[in-house]
């Protein structure tokens, strides 16, 4: 087997294989299954070699030996089917050929680029069955596994039953745990494996990055990005971007600047886009463009992210002419669109009040459009009044199956608009027939270096009566500034107090007024909120932005606020 091995990585072609295998076979060592199985391993896995061929000599095998299935499973692992990795397992058990650990972890790796969980418990079972539960490596696998098949559960009970624990394991759930919409958990990991004297390592940051963008923990962030220049994993252009990410996300894209422009190893393509990104999310488009230019003129060129990104700059900042140049630019430029810049410009366009050239992006699209682009065209409907336009645009997305309850409550407010009461009635009943579920809003805020989470109507906090006080105070001061409850952003049929009582508790409102209480005077506010600002919560936090001289900064799904002195960043074009 030696001597194979010594003349596989001289194969750098199919050619050479056969050779090799023609070499072998009048040798003799062909039929020596060790030096066989490495034949075949190399041929499955291997650039230079060929599944299908390995696939070939696997089947005029008579008896396969353990390490010829392995070859083969290992080949289906690294696949565009990895699924048929644990298809093949399954068939090696069948065959009564008994697997080793190696078999376990192909099939596992299988198992995490397939995002299989039932799969992966099975294998679990075998693992124990067949004797592997103490191999680290194995288990740091099956962990893995887990942890990418969204199994986040019985990803955290592998790692707490695991004697030893490597780096690998704690990046494994640290990866998941962030990725799986638990950041909280993943970021309280990260502070265990430091207290542990696991020393984290490159993937180790990103995983608790990515755990901070997520939450906008702009304190526990900047102690990521200190661990990061104290080990000097900053030369990682990876790692940068990440931190790039991690500033603008949590509301401080200037930061996220500076890191952009200090940075001590060359920028990638990823890097020139994430900072386009984070300026466009920011509103700060004149910035963005120029940045774009720029990275063009450094050599580097624009992919379909960088336009997207451009577009988006466009988009919230209300630049339509430069962003019909860029979009009508791409082709020219060897840039062919997707369904996100055709979906970037219907937005543009309808904000813009453009809408009959919005639709006609979407008709005339190469492909077929998404739910997002006809939902979109729906909202720049409702602003702009246009019922005949709406009702296509509705009529499209109950074809599509959507079954968001903002579609209709836009739908129905439109109708309410223009008192055609009896198309509201109408909506209204498809609403309760299709049983349409309101997506629940919430709302982080990072207060003295803890993230608080609230929903709307929030009763849980051991702090709600003091919360509930404070936006009584609230609503006092800015009525005496004129404000009256904008509760067009509520169903219209129920009535006017409910609508009012609807709005006063949402989840942002909530967040600034316990911010309010816990921070000191001239404090920045910042809040993540899952979905998008509401109308009535924009023109609060404005005039508490003025009140009570404090910047807040609100990120919802699709862009940043900077409310300042009774004006936002967005200069109400959102």
């Amino acid at each position: 087997m030696a001597y194979v091995e010594s003349l596989l990585p001289k194969c750098t072609s199919f050619s050479h294989v056969k050779q090799l295998q023609a070499h072998l076979i009048t040798t003799g060592l062909f039929h020596f299954y060790p030096s066989r199985a490495k034949f075949l391993d190399f041929c499955a896995a291997s650039s230079a070699g060929s599944f299908q061929y390995a696939a070939f000599i696997f089947r005029r095998i008579p008896v396969p030996c353990t390490n010829d299935w392995n070859a083969i499973i290992r080949g289906l692992a690294q696949s565009d089917q990895p699924i048929d990795a644990v298809v093949c397992y399954a068939r090696m058990l069948r065959a009564r050929c008994k697997p080793d650990a190696l078999t376990c972890s192909f099939t596992l790796k299988a198992c995490a680029r397939a995002l299989a969980r039932f799969p992966t418990g099975q294998i679990h079972a075998g693992v124990v069955r067949f004797g592997f539960s103490s191999d680290i490596l194995l288990r740091t696998t099956l962990l893995d596994a887990y942890a990418k098949c969204g199994d986040l559960d019985h990803a955290r009970k592998v790692f707490e039953e695991m004697a030893m624990r490597d780096v690998a394991s704690w990046n494994a759930l640290i990866a998941g745990l962030a990725q799986g919409n638990r950041p909280s958990e993943a970021l309280e990991l990260f502070k265990e494996m430091k207290e542990a004297n696991s020393e984290p390592n490159d993937i180790t940051v990103l995983g608790a990055l990515s755990a901070c963008s997520q939450l906008g923990a702009i304190t526990e962030g900047q102690k990521v990005h200190e661990y990061i220049r104290m080990k000097n994993l900053g030369y990682n252009v990876i790692v940068c971007n990440a931190v790039i990410d991690m500033y603008a996300k949590c509301g401080l894209v200037d930061r996220a600047h500076q890191v952009f422009d200090e940075m001590r190893c060359p920028k990638s393509l990823v890097t020139w886009n994430t900072m386009i990104m984070a300026l466009a999310m920011h509103g700060d488009g004149v910035k963005a463009l120029k940045l774009f230019e720029r990275m063009s003129q450094t050599g580097m060129k624009p992919d379909s992210v960088s336009y997207l990104a451009a577009l988006c700059a466009c988009n919230h900042s209300g630049m339509v002419e430069e962003g019909m140049r860029l979009y009508e630019s791409m082709e020219k430029y060897g840039v062919s669109k997707k369904v996100k810049h055709y979906g970037s410009m219907v937005d543009l366009l309808g904000r813009a009040g453009r809408l009959k050239e919005a639709y006609d992006i979407i008709v005339s699209m190469p492909m077929a459009p998404d739910v997002v682009l006809w939902q979109t065209l729906l909202g720049a409907c409702k602003t702009y009044g246009n019922v005949d336009m709406a009702e296509k645009a509705a009529d499209k997305l109950i074809e599509m199956g959507s079954n968001s309850c903002g579609d209709f409550v836009l739908l129905s407010n439109l109708y309410a608009a223009h008192k055609r009461w009896a198309d509201v009635g109408r909506v209204r009943q498809a609403m309760k027939s299709r049983d349409v579920k309101k997506v629940p809003g919430f709302s982080y805020v990072e207060v003295n270096g803890v993230i608080y989470k609230f929903v709307n109507g929030d009763k849980s906090h051991s702090d709600w009566n003091a919360i509930y006080g404070k936006l009584d105070e609230i609503w006092f001061r800015i009525s005496e500034y004129g404000y009256v409850p904008e509760t067009n952003y509520v169903l219209h049929d129920i009535e006017q107090e409910e609508k009012e009582n609807a709005l006063s508790y949402h989840s942002e409102k909530l967040a600034v007024a316990f911010a309010l209480i816990r921070t000191g005077d001239r404090t920045p506010i910042s809040v993540n909120k899952n979905i998008r600002i509401c109308g009535d919560c924009h023109i609060v936090i404005k005039l508490v932005s003025k009140i009570y001289e404090r910047e807040i900064i609100v990120r919802d799904r699709t862009r940043f606020h900077r409310f300042k002195d009774g004006s936002c960043s967005c200069r109400d074009y959102w």
